[in-house]
């Protein structure tokens, strides 16, 4: 059964509860590692110069403490791999409602099911919208 690496949980342990909850679920189901968690100020202007996020410091929801955003990338790495990020989001996204939680991917930002009609896509990403009771 897969399981996180010890950088993996230490990213994990900087978001909400809910969050790193979802992905000790989805971790015994397929396996991927964890690449963010919580940004400092530095990290996210920096990632929003390169053109990896769209938002400076502090509107990422990466930015607050707990983080209620997580970047996630299959296992093994492969950043070509475009449609093992649309398994893992269908897990991520599945489990999420399973538990009474909805969260939005960076593949599709208006969470209509469309994958074409983004402008912006990061398909490591996963934020909490409603963490439910």
């Amino acid at each position: 059964m897969p399981k996180f690496s010890k950088k993996s949980i230490a990213k994990l342990d900087t978001c909400h509860p809910k969050l790193k909850e979802l992905c000790e679920r989805v971790i015994e189901i397929t396996d991927f590692t964890v690449t963010e968690g919580h940004r400092d100020k530095e990290t996210q202007d920096l990632l929003q110069r390169e053109g990896k996020s769209q938002l400076r410091w502090p509107h990422s929801m990466h930015n607050s403490q707990p983080s209620m955003a997580v970047d996630l990338y299959p296992y093994p790495v492969d950043f070509y791999g475009t449609k093992r990020f649309g398994y893992l989001a269908g897990l991520m996204i599945a489990t999420a409602h399973s538990m009474g939680m909805k969260i939005r991917w960076g593949g599709d930002w208006d969470m209509d099911g469309n994958l074409k009609d983004q402008n912006f896509h990061d398909l490591p990403h996963f934020e909490l919208v409603d963490i439910g009771e």
